[in-house]
């Protein structure tokens, strides 16, 4: 009989997670997000002239070329990241090479979380530069909406339109009957704000009462008839509705771009990482890694 002993090799001093090389590699990501989000900003304002008779290209448009670019910028920036995370650990002495390559594929990820979430609160602005830079061929208005999707400033037009008074119906010195008491117009442009919210919030129509108050308004504030305030509140309305619905789809497509970005990101992150990691090692080259 033979005795066979099996001798368990000691576990590896060093940890498992290179810390150092980790943070700086998220440091380098974010860093270079910043630059990429500076110069795509310039370049959208570099394409943008207020006085150009050109309308731009369309909101929906404007969103994709936002989504390509936070996604080239997620590539490149998590990549770069990744590589220095998988250059600058430390050497595994005694770990098989399976182990080797998943703790540089993880290194390079945990690189990627780790910029991910500290990106989320230091490059929130810039991230919103860019939204306005990239979609600056659609206008102001598109850059705002791509910006904040939840804003309610594309109603002040709309309200400014709606209690657009008719000067020569409605000169002052003739005013129109009283129909709302002693309310200033910050007051009515209030209330027509808060009704004409229904559509942004996605609740709906409006209500009869709702209609019934602006035609109301509009005739006051107007001195337009009746009959002519309820064309004006339907084509208002018709205005609103469209704006709610761009601002929704630019949303909805921007959201999308987003989660392709950061699994693209995480992707390029890992697999920079595990190149990083074989060259540190000498194990670059097909024959290297056989």
């Amino acid at each position: 009989m033979v005795d066979t002993v099996i001798v368990e090799a000691d576990s590896s001093p060093v940890s498992a997670v290179s810390w150092p090389a980790v943070i700086a590699g998220a440091v380098v990501a974010m860093a270079l997000t910043l630059l990429l989000l500076a110069l795509g900003a310039g370049l959208g304002f570099a394409s943008m002239s207020p006085w150009s008779s050109n309308p731009g290209i369309t909101t929906t448009k404007a969103a994709t070329i936002a989504g390509i670019f936070m996604a080239v910028t997620a590539v490149m920036s998590s990549a770069l990241g990744g590589y220095i995370a998988g250059r600058l650990r430390t050497r595994w002495a005694g770990t098989a090479l399976d182990e080797v390559f998943f703790r540089d594929t993880a290194h390079g990820f945990i690189a990627w979380a780790l910029a991910t979430v500290a990106g989320a609160a230091f490059l929130a602005s810039a991230a919103t530069t860019i939204s306005g830079g990239a979609a600056a061929g659609a206008g102001p208005a598109a850059a705002l909406a791509a910006a904040d999707p939840g804003n309610r400033d594309f109603l002040v037009g709309s309200v400014d339109r709606l209690l657009q008074p008719d000067y020569q119906l409605r000169p002052d010195a003739a005013r129109p009957p009283m129909m709302y008491g002693d309310r200033n117009l910050d007051a009515d442009r209030a209330s027509a704000r808060r009704l004409l919210g229904v559509f942004r919030d996605g609740n709906g129509a409006l209500r009869t009462e709702d209609r019934q108050d602006l035609v109301r308004m509009v005739v006051y504030r107007t001195g337009l008839k009746p009959e002519e305030a309820e064309r004006r509140v339907a084509a208002i309305e018709t205005e609103v509705k469209a704006a709610a619905d761009t601002a929704r789809r630019i949303a909805m497509h921007l959201a999308f771009w987003l989660a392709a970005s950061m699994f693209l990101g995480a992707f390029a992150a890992s697999l920079a990482a595990t190149e990083g990691g074989a060259i540190r090692d000498g194990r670059h080259g097909l024959r290297a890694r056989t």
